[in-house]
């Protein structure tokens, strides 16, 4: 056998073996190239071997994408690690991927961290496209975020805005007082949403682990597979599942508590866990057992808490830093709400001026800039350019937001820019997708709208609001921003409150 082998090496046979081999080596290489200067890619700056253009994002990527974008163009190629990735920074190419192509890019790519929870895949933000996506998002919607579902939770609102005044009124009696309004602010979403989905109030510690700050953690494993084991060693992967341990625990005993009491929440209202548990009973087309309602509450905590208490911080912010316009908004609330204590649900719909700084905060702060990441179901193009199928594609809802090309100063707080406009965020108007568009966009926009304009409307109605002694001027005031799965102000919004009425 050896001798054979030794004589095989020295036979000419052996060299054209190894002849044919790389012929075929090389066309295949050919071809592969050949293929590949077919495609006409999306423009992209170059990159280094293996974390390709990873070293090119900076802490806040919406920002440093846009400004590859302004080198690169609207529609461009980076490949994050191993993940090719285009990033959509237009209008005209949001409008054509999320109307013309919706259904092209509506798919998601996977992330790690759901392989480390059971229910994590059957997360609607995060769920592939198909039947069963279809039948979680039409529960959710005809059950769960209906107009009728949402006008049930008013009293909900009204309660809990109602605390979170007379809190910070005790607090500073008949003068002024500091008050952390980020904190403030969290925990009135923090308990609107509980009390909404899981039928009362918990306490911060319980719920904190709701926030997700997982699936915005950097993994290396997302970007580049063969180095996930680095998150053994940085205890990433530890620290993740210590979350998602403790978090799955409070699920499980919220669900337990509803089934063995089969009872409504304490002020009548039938929440999301009852509507959820009650689905489980009917024959709906989807087996809706506990991994199911689990995944769906924590959709309704994320589209529900961080995104609604970032906006209204932000809301209060720009007020603060803009005294003209908090004046301007204030004579419109107070003037409405004179002959009550409170502003109520009802008197949202004549605030004309409020809506304008609720849109303008949405489009200088879109909660997650981002947007959640799609993914290509097939070969298809985009403003003709070739996107491959399963590549990843990032919309940067910020840039657009604040393109010069499409908004005037777009960098200042200017309410009044959509005065007689019919702009809106619900999906339709692509240079303002503040919320997503297309069928992928965001189920629970009239879920979170009530509780930020009525939050807001009563912080202004009830107090004046003021840096304390000694702050920087009000346009001095501090917007850095820190990034998340919600880009929310860095710093806490710490400011004076003096009563009003």
């Amino acid at each position: 056998m050896f001798q054979w082998a030794e004589q095989s090496l020295n036979a000419p046979f052996f060299f054209s073996i190894v002849s044919i081999f790389l012929v075929i080596l090389l066309f295949k290489l050919s071809n592969r190239s050949t293929t590949a200067t077919k495609l006409n890619l999306p423009p992209s700056p170059s990159k280094l071997p293996i974390i390709g253009n990873l070293h090119q994002l900076s802490s806040l990527p919406h920002r440093s994408l846009r400004s590859l974008a302004k080198k690169h163009g609207p529609v461009m190629l980076l490949h994050l690690g191993q993940s090719p990735t285009v990033v959509v920074s237009s209008a005209d190419a949001a409008r054509e991927m999320f109307k013309t192509q919706d259904l092209n890019f509506s798919g998601r790519p996977r992330m790690r961290f759901q392989d480390k929870l059971d229910y994590s895949s059957m997360h609607l933000g995060f769920l592939p496209y198909g039947e069963y996506w279809r039948q979680v998002r039409k529960i959710c919607v005809l059950q769960l975020l209906t107009a009728q579902r949402v006008e049930s939770f008013k009293s909900v609102r009204a309660e809990e805005t109602h605390l979170m005044i007379e809190k910070i009124r005790q607090s500073c009696s008949s003068t002024s007082c500091v008050v952390d309004l980020s904190e403030t602010i969290a925990s009135l979403t923090r308990d609107i949403v509980c009390r909404a989905v899981l039928g009362r109030k918990f306490d911060k510690d319980a719920v904190i682990n709701m926030k997700f700050d997982f699936v915005s953690g950097f993994d290396i494993g997302d970007f580049i597979p063969w180095l996930s084991w680095v998150n053994i060693i940085t205890g990433f992967d530890a620290q993740m599942m210590k979350i998602f341990k403790a978090l799955d625990e409070f699920l499980e005993s919220v669900i337990n508590d509803h089934i063995e009491s089969k009872k409504n929440s304490s002020d009548g209202v039938e929440d999301f866990v009852d509507v959820l548990l009650g689905l489980g009973k009917d024959s709906t087309g989807v087996t809706f057992g506990k991994p199911n309602i689990k995944a769906i509450i924590m959709d309704m905590f994320l589209a529900g808490s961080d995104t609604v208490s970032t906006t209204i911080v932000w809301a209060l912010t720009e007020l603060i830093r803009h005294p003209e316009i908090m004046k301007e908004v204030q004579k419109e609330i107070r003037e409405i709400g004179k002959e009550n204590l409170s502003i109520t649900e009802d008197d949202l719909g004549k605030m004309h001026y409020l809506k304008l700084v609720m849109k303008e905060t949405l489009r200088l702060h879109v909660p997650g800039p981002l947007l959640i990441p799609h993914e290509s179901i097939q070969d298809t193009k985009l403003l003709g350019y070739d996107i491959p199928a399963k590549t990843r594609v990032l919309v940067n809802a910020w840039a657009i937001a604040t393109d010069p090309l499409l908004w005037e100063e777009p960098n200042e707080f200017r309410p009044k820019r959509f005065l007689n406009s019919s702009l809106d965020y619900k999906g339709n108007d692509f240079e303002y997708i503040p919320f997503g568009a297309g069928r992928r966009g965001c189920p629970g926009i009239s879920f979170a709208i009530p509780t930020m304009e009525l939050s807001l409307a009563n912080l202004l109605f009830h107090f004046d609001w003021t840096l304390p002694n000694g702050e920087p001027r009000p346009e001095d005031l501090d917007i850095t921003e820190g990034f998340g799965i919600v880009t929310y102000k860095k710093d806490p919004l710490v400011v004076a409150a003096t009563p009003y009425i």
